[in-house]
């Protein structure tokens, strides 16, 4: 796991916090943020993903 994948999975959790609390709230602006936040996490963990999909291809192709 890289850094990517971790920090995109923790702003997707915090996200989704945030979401939650502005909905229960009724806070749209504390929601839109949340929403925001899980999404760009979501991406950020995609980038981290492929980029460990890509060493473990550079490996086997390698061998």
């Amino acid at each position: 796991m890289n850094k990517d994948q971790v920090k995109g999975r923790i702003n997707e959790a915090k996200g989704a916090v945030k979401e939650t609390v502005g909905k229960a709230t009724g806070n749209p602006g504390t929601q839109l943020k949340g929403n925001l936040q899980k999404n760009a996490g979501k991406v950020q963990a995609a980038v981290g993903d492929a980029r460990e999909d890509a060493k473990r291809t550079v490996r086997t192709t390698k061998h």
